[in-house]
């Protein structure tokens, strides 16, 4: 069993910041890719930015130059933080990841439950 615990979303006003947390725990053999998605109401979700366990990172053309993602391989983590928020950032942020359970499996898709994220004045 494999959980993927988001937080730190919340309610900034344009041009502020936000950084939101990832943790993964449970049956964690091995993390390859983490990453974080997005939804806006009435759109799909989209690819925000990942980084692989290597630390290359790769980001939507939306959110280069203001967001940053990280992760802290010891602790399981993945981090984005946010700067210069624009109203058209608001979504439900999701962490995604790449998860080995036992060494004898493949990778896995999990997925958080999601943290809203709003910008507005």
């Amino acid at each position: 069993q494999v959980q993927l615990v988001e937080s730190g979303g919340g309610l900034v006003q344009p041009g502020g910041s936000l950084r939101v947390s990832c943790a993964a725990s449970g049956s964690i053999y091995s993390i390859n890719m983490m990453g974080w998605y997005r939804q806006a109401p009435g759109k799909e979700r989209e690819l925000v930015a990942m980084v692989n366990d290597r630390g290359t990172t790769n980001y939507a053309d939306s959110v280069k130059g203001r967001f940053t993602i990280s992760r802290d391989n010891a602790k399981n983590t993945v981090y984005l933080q946010m700067n210069s928020l624009k109203p058209e950032d608001t979504a439900v942020y999701h962490c995604n990841a790449y998860i080995m359970t036992r060494p004898t499996e493949y990778f896995q898709t999990f997925w958080g439950q999601g943290t809203q994220v709003t910008v507005s004045s």
